[in-house]
């Protein structure tokens, strides 16, 4: 216990100067966050990535599904997921810190090939989840956030971390998302590709026999492995997207309720106004209009 306690001591000295946003640290696909975050910076389609507590906590929710992880604890996420999220400081006052590692999909497969194969699959799980970090995976982030004063050795250490990092993962509990994720012929890979095209045409109709037809599944399999993944159907996941896509677009882009939500793929803006209001719970005029208004009141004190 004690180990871990200077470990996460460090590591919270290393990510000292992030900001409340995504801060990049000079190391490829590692970034860090502190403090808090704009609500609506935090409902977003999160990318792939191990994301590490060191300070407060965190929860996100995807669909029905809350999950909430505290210092030494890290979020897996193997897709790309909608979610909601909120932050929040220690018991004690300090604020939410955390590391971030984005995953890509080369130096897993990269990775992959250099390891046994697991005699275990698993299938109908979902993509995301929280596990308690470990001393030897501390020890690894500690080693890659060092690499901030060291920028020079960043080219040469920072891969061999990087890959020490997810090695450590693939060890916990939760490692096997990530092995599913990286091999062509599992069910969560091909829910992968069909994520892919939902988020790429997120703005025009999908139709779930043409997703299934193309994931190489009859339509029920699809359904049902799509939904244990994500916890959302296909329909559902493309209007989470469709819905924070438009809240981008009126927080950040000025944008109308009415154009806002035609850009997105909606026909009826009322139909728009009350799946928004499901999911945000305000509709989308107010509730653009109170995003905004915190973000003056954020700068003003």
């Amino acid at each position: 216990m004690l180990i871990m306690d200077n470990q996460l001591k460090e590591l919270r000295s290393l990510a000292a100067g992030a900001e409340n946003r995504r801060t990049e640290t000079g190391i490829p696909r590692v970034a860090m966050v502190q403090g808090k975050i704009p609500e609506h910076l935090l409902a977003a389609v999160y990318d792939p990535m191990i994301n590490l507590i060191l300070q407060g906590s965190k929860s996100m929710t995807v669909g029905n599904r809350t999950l909430r992880y505290d210092p030494a604890t890290y979020f897996v996420m193997s897709i790309d997921l909608p979610a909601v999220g909120s932050v929040h400081p220690a018991a004690s006052g300090e604020p939410y810190l955390a590391v971030s590692l984005t995953l890509d999909p080369a130096v897993l497969s990269t990775l992959f090939g250099d390891l046994p194969k697991p005699a275990v699959r698993m299938e109908n799980n979902p993509g995301f989840s929280v596990a308690s970090v470990t001393t030897e995976l501390m020890d690894a982030w500690i080693r890659m956030l060092r690499l901030m004063g060291d920028p020079d050795a960043i080219a040469a250490l920072a891969p061999v971390y990087e890959r020490e990092i997810i090695f450590r993962v693939l060890q916990g509990p939760h490692g096997w998302m990530l092995r599913e994720i990286a091999a062509p012929d599992t069910a969560m890979a091909r829910v992968n590709m069909a994520i892919q095209w939902i988020r790429r045409d997120f703005a025009k109709p999908i139709g779930v026999e043409r997703l299934a037809e193309r994931a190489s599944m009859s339509v029920s399999a699809f359904h049902r492995h799509f939904k244990a993944v994500t916890n959302l159907s296909p329909l559902q996941y493309q209007k989470r997207v469709r819905l924070l896509q438009a809240r981008t677009l009126m927080v950040a882009n000025a944008k109308s309720v009415m154009a806002a939500a035609f850009e997105v793929g909606y026909e009826s803006a009322t139909q728009f106004s009350r799946d928004y209001a499901r999911v945000f719970g305000l509709p989308p005029a107010k509730d653009a209009g109170r995003i905004l208004g915190d973000t003056r009141d954020a700068r003003v004190t």
